[in-house]
């Protein structure tokens, strides 16, 4: 099983990144997908929780940091899901981590992790 994250870089506050999280392994299904940061010195903290029901509905939640500049996806033929991140600000500044909880309706125990993808924004 591997969660290949990348899609991070240098941008400029306001700028745009999205993120990709590829899956191999297993197929994504009725599982809990996530991405969480850690910026430095601080704590792990999660991003975004998207909840699958089935193929076409899933429940998505963000953090309040988010608002509402970042939005889920996801490609089910290529199993991989995105995050766009929109109007950056420096504090966004951090690694990005995605995840995955198999089979689960919740986002606060991840069985699988990608190693991250860093995010810079600067001033």
């Amino acid at each position: 099983v591997q969660l290949q994250a990348s899609g991070g870089g240098l941008v400029h506050s306001g700028g745009s990144l999205r993120l990709s999280c590829a899956v191999s392994g297993f197929t994504l299904d009725r599982d809990a997908i996530a991405w969480f940061r850690q910026a430095p010195g601080k704590e792990r903290e999660e991003v975004s929780c998207v909840t699958t029901v089935d193929r076409l509905t899933y429940y998505q939640t963000y953090a309040d940091f988010v608002k509402g500049r970042f939005s889920f996806d996801r490609d089910i033929a290529k199993n991989t899901f995105y995050l766009q991140m929109n109007s950056l600000e420096p504090e966004d500044t951090a690694v990005y981590y995605c995840a995955v909880a198999r089979s689960s309706y919740h986002c606060s125990r991840m069985d699988y992790w990608g190693k991250g993808t860093l995010v810079t924004v600067s001033s």
